[in-house]
């Protein structure tokens, strides 16, 4: 299932969307994410996996911005489990 976190407004859609059926909550973007944008959370399925901190969700072109197109998340990730709308 894929998770989106963001929001969409005149300048574009600004979403990092997680992939949960991949994603094993391993916490490596977590670790490498400069910003401190994800944590491990547990899902309805009892599930941990990666989301994006509430205090983000509406500032992600803002907060993930600064990393371009070397996104620490995404390239840590294992599993490929993170992508970007943008």
């Amino acid at each position: 299932m894929l998770t989106n976190y963001g929001y969409r407004d005149g300048s574009g859609d600004w979403f990092v969307t997680v992939d949960t059926d991949k994603c094993d909550g391993c916490g490596k973007c977590v670790e490498a994410c400069p910003e401190g944008v994800l944590q491990v959370i547990m899902d309805d399925y009892d599930d941990e996996v990666v989301a994006v901190k509430e205090e983000h969700r509406k500032s992600i072109k803002y907060v993930c911005g600064p990393c371009g197109a070397n996104r620490p998340c995404e390239v840590s990730c294992p599993q490929a489990a993170i992508t970007f709308s943008w």
